[in-house]
Formats: structure tokens, C-alpha cells, sequence
């Protein structure tokens, strides 16, 4: 992708979170309450993973929030500034940057666990390779990596979310392609999880744990 696209693509994501972040948390502040799939997988990943752990696409918290219940030690990067400015006011004491998962400011090797839930859905196809070797490059060897996205082939084009415009895609990948991706990466896949779509959600909803060699 040439750079004034790849350009593009930031600014747009970054300026429709901006747009939304208050708004965004208030309104998926219990989004874990009746997603116990995700709860169980979050507990999985903590389970098994060991030293400091970088949740990459925060938002506002949600998820930091479960993983720091479940007792880890958690560093956290967006790129969105008015989603870790939310974040950082709901859980002070954390460590909140601002910066893009295709350019992590983080050094090689730097964590023993990697979580990306719901936040390469917006990086377009011909960037997630280069998204996943950042993932993988600030991950130590024998660390693990969660993934989780939205199942299918076609995208969906969002022009307004929560009263605000944005311009937004989100992009619903297939899991098969996905565990390529990160073995290409360097962190194959070890543990599968697809669950169908509740009432209130458009598509099925996967989860991969991957690990280092």
C-alpha cells in the first residue's frame, strides 16, 4: 500500500475514535458481562502466559481492566489519543501510549504475553502481515499472543457510530487465514475458539492463542 494510503487509513481510524471515545466507553463499559466465551479465553491467556503482558488497541479499557483482575501486569498502546485519555482516567497507574500497531513502541522481545482483541479489524488486508510481525517482534520466545476478530469474508463500511460520523472498515477474516498469518509471523497457532453470534452481533466471533517458539 503506498504510504499516502497507508497515511490515510491511520488518520481516518484514529480521527473516528477520537470522534467516538466517550461516548464508546459508556456505552461498552459492561461489554464483558454477557461474553463468557471471551471471559473464559482472557482467563485462558492468563493462565499460561508469563511476565508482563501488552494489550495493543486498548480503546478505553475494557479489556485492560479484565486482564488486570486477573492479576496481569499490563502496558497498553492505541491509536487513538481520545481513547487512552478515557482509559487513562478509568485506570490510573497503567501504562497508556499513543502509537500504531504497524510501528510498535515497544523494543524486540519485550513481553511474555500479546493481546489484540478486536483490534486489527480495521487494518486493511495488505497491511495485517506487517501488523502481525510487529505483534510477534516485541514478543519474547515461549510468549503467547490472543487474537480475536470477526468471522467472514466481507467487510463492513461504517459511516456513523454512537451519533458521530466516522469512517470506519471493519473487516471479518476467516480463522484459517488468520493462524497463517501469524505462523508467517512466527507465532503458530495453539488453541481455536469460534462462537456464533449472540442478538445483538452481525457475525461469529473467533479467538486464537498463539505462542513463540
Amino acid at each position: 500500500m503506498p504510504a499516502a494510503a497507508v497515511s490515510d487509513f491511520l488518520t481516518a481510524t484514529r480521527t473516528s475514535y477520537d470522534r467516538v471515545a466517550v461516548d464508546y466507553d459508556e456505552h461498552f463499559r459492561d461489554g464483558y458481562r454477557d461474553k463468557p466465551v471471551e471471559l473464559s479465553v482472557l482467563s485462558l491467556f492468563a493462565s499460561v502466559v508469563d511476565g508482563p503482558v501488552l494489550e495493543v488497541g486498548c480503546g478505553t479499557g475494557h479489556t485492560t481492566a479484565e486482564l488486570v483482575r486477573l492479576g496481569l501486569h499490563v502496558s497498553c498502546v492505541d491509536l487513538s489519543p481520545g481513547m487512552v485519555a478515557v482509559a487513562r482516567s478509568a485506570l490510573p497507574g497503567l501504562d497508556f501510549a499513543v502509537g500504531s500497531m504497524l510501528a510498535l513502541p515497544y523494543a524486540d522481545d519485550s513481553f511474555g504475553g500479546v493481546v489484540a482483541f478486536y483490534s486489527t479489524i480495521h487494518v486493511p488486508d495488505d497491511l495485517l502481515p506487517a501488523a502481525m510481525a510487529e505483534l510477534a517482534r516485541v514478543l519474547r520466545p515461549g510468549g503467547h499472543l490472543l487474537l480475536a476478530f470477526q468471522v467472514g469474508d466481507e467487510p463492513l463500511r461504517m459511516t456513523s457510530a454512537l451519533g458521530h460520523e466516522v469512517a470506519l472498515d471493519f473487516h471479518r477474516r476467516q480463522p484459517s487465514w488468520m493462524a497463517e498469518l501469524l505462523a508467517d509471523a512466527g507465532v503458530p497457532v495453539r488453541v481455536r475458539t469460534v462462537r456464533e453470534a449472540d442478538a445483538s452481533e452481525r457475525t461469529p466471533h473467533a479467538m486464537l492463542l498463539a505462542q513463540k517458539p
